[in-house]
């Protein structure tokens, strides 16, 4: 990959519109389920699996436009829910989760056990890290002779 500092404006859009379009193949409907955010994709997920920045979703017109027609083929599909528009109207998801209240209570579940998740993970990866300085240690020792009995 070139380094981003090298690249001209044009290069980085079509870096980026490249790396979107990638991206939009490597997923399927389950996995642009799980990105639904608000009615619609997770803007800030889809730019930190592609490799960019959020604003590049707005800014790039070309980026913007393929998001764009994604969503609306999703929604086609089924994948998304409705769009509605118009002021002082709620969108389809809105409403729908605001009836739901297992469905609160399954995503404050679901955040919990990420977090819980995470923690464990990083707690693996320091004992992991210190398990491997004492294996380090205890092969210096044994063959320096000196193993504790």
């Amino acid at each position: 990959m070139t380094p981003v500092n090298n690249l001209s404006g044009q290069q980085k859009a079509d870096q980026n519109l490249t790396a979107f379009l990638s991206w939009v193949a490597s997923k399927t409907d389950s996995d642009y389920r799980e990105l639904v955010l608000r009615g619609q994709l997770n803007r800030k997920e889809i730019a930190c699996e592609c490799g960019f920045a959020k604003s590049v979703l707005l800014q790039n017109p070309r980026v913007r436009d393929s998001l764009k027609k994604l969503e609306a083929g999703l929604r086609e599909r089924g994948v998304l829910p409705p769009q509605v528009i118009g002021e002082g109207e709620t969108t389809v998801a809105a409403a729908a989760e605001s009836t739901n209240p297992r469905a609160a209570v399954d995503k404050a579940r679901l955040k919990r056990l990420e977090a819980e998740n995470a923690a464990l993970k990083a707690e693996l990866m320091e004992l992991r890290s210190q398990l491997d300085h004492y294996r380090v240690m205890d092969e210096v020792l044994s063959r320096a002779g000196r193993l504790p009995r």
